[in-house]
């Protein structure tokens, strides 16, 4: 199964500082039939104008991933944490047993990320978070292990978070083709951050994604430039 999601058909909410486009129901957007794709509960598109952003506000049991597109996002905790991640960085936060965060562009130019939410393996635990830089020129040409819920990834230097999934990210120049062999009973679902991409036979434009279930691997071709990310996520009773 491969559903394709473009970006015009997702939700969008306006609010002012903040254009929010919605992959899955989330805040005002209520969609029955988009509640998430396995664990991955939320997949946000956001662009956030300069000198705005959200203020202290509270998470439990959830892992939460940032990949930011362009610009960087300032992020502060109850914990004592304070980072900026730029464009291509990533930054995950496990809320476990509760945690208060503020994410703000302190820049003088908009924002975009993707902020993406996946169930832990199990409830509870001490919060945290972490930060990392990773340079687009090591993830040229192939897939990267961004973030990971798996021992033999973190070693590597993936970021870790608390789930049965992983993160992985690219950045391809035009005709270049890689191929990415899905784990058995995972979900799959990715988004093109830049360019245009051909997958399993599906074109799609940045900010497209695709919903990806009961495939054997990725035949992941670019177009033109293009950067891509997507996660690999498993069921809690896989």
């Amino acid at each position: 199964m491969i559903e394709k999601r473009t970006f015009d058909e997702l939700a969008h909410v306006n609010h002012d500082w903040l254009q929010a486009r919605h992959h899955f129901s989330f805040g005002r957007y209520w969609d029955p039939a988009r509640m998430g794709f396995g664990p991955i509960r939320v997949w946000n598109d956001d662009e956030i104008n300069a000198q705005t952003g959200f203020p202290m506000h509270p998470h439990e049991n959830m892992e939460i991933i940032t990949y930011v597109r362009e610009g960087a996002i300032t992020h502060r905790d109850s914990l004592g944490n304070e980072g900026r991640t730029e464009a291509g960085d990533v930054q995950v936060m496990s809320a476990g047993t509760g945690v208060t965060h503020s994410e703000y562009n302190l820049e003088d130019e908009q924002t975009r990320l993707f902020q993406i939410w996946i169930e832990p393996r199990a409830a509870g635990g001490d919060p945290r978070w972490d930060a990392k830089a990773f340079p687009k020129g090591e993830r040229a040409g192939q897939l990267e292990i961004l973030a990971s819920g798996f021992d033999e990834d973190i070693n590597s230097g993936a970021l870790m978070i608390r789930a049965d999934a992983r993160l992985y990210g690219a950045a391809l120049k035009a005709g270049t083709k890689v191929q990415h062999k899905i784990a058995n009973g995972a979900h799959v679902y990715l988004v093109a951050s830049a360019g245009s991409l051909r997958i399993n036979g599906e074109e799609i434009a940045a900010r497209d994604a695709l919903a990806i279930r009961d495939v054997s691997a990725l035949d992941i071709e670019a177009l033109d430039d293009a950067e891509l990310v997507f996660v690999e996520a498993f069921e809690l009773n896989n």
